[in-house]
């Protein structure tokens, strides 16, 4: 009777180290680690997304006719006659 108990103990701790070993196939791949920087995470999230015809003008884009002020001076956002291509806009001034 005292052997059957010392089996059944032997049993149930043998049961419970295989129930600890991790299972492979229900915790995917962690084995690789990649430390991120706080900016992977966060980047691109407050940006306007990326104008394929615009003027840019202190990190702000604009669509063509548009006009801004600086120091006193107009500008607008003009096609360039003497240039071919998908983004040909540039600041003109206005007279």
């Amino acid at each position: 009777m005292r052997t059957r108990s010392w089996a059944l103990i032997f049993l149930v701790g043998l049961s419970a180290s295989a129930l600890a070993q991790p299972q492979h196939d229900r915790r995917g791949n962690t084995d690789v680690i990649v430390d991120l920087p706080p900016e992977a995470w966060t980047q691109n999230t407050d940006r306007e997304a990326p104008c394929l015809r615009c003027c840019v003008f202190e990190n702000r884009q604009y669509t063509e006719g548009a006009v801004v002020k600086s120091e006193g001076v107009l500008l607008q956002c003009v096609r360039d006659e003497k240039s071919l291509g998908t983004n040909n806009l540039i600041w003109r001034i206005v007279k």
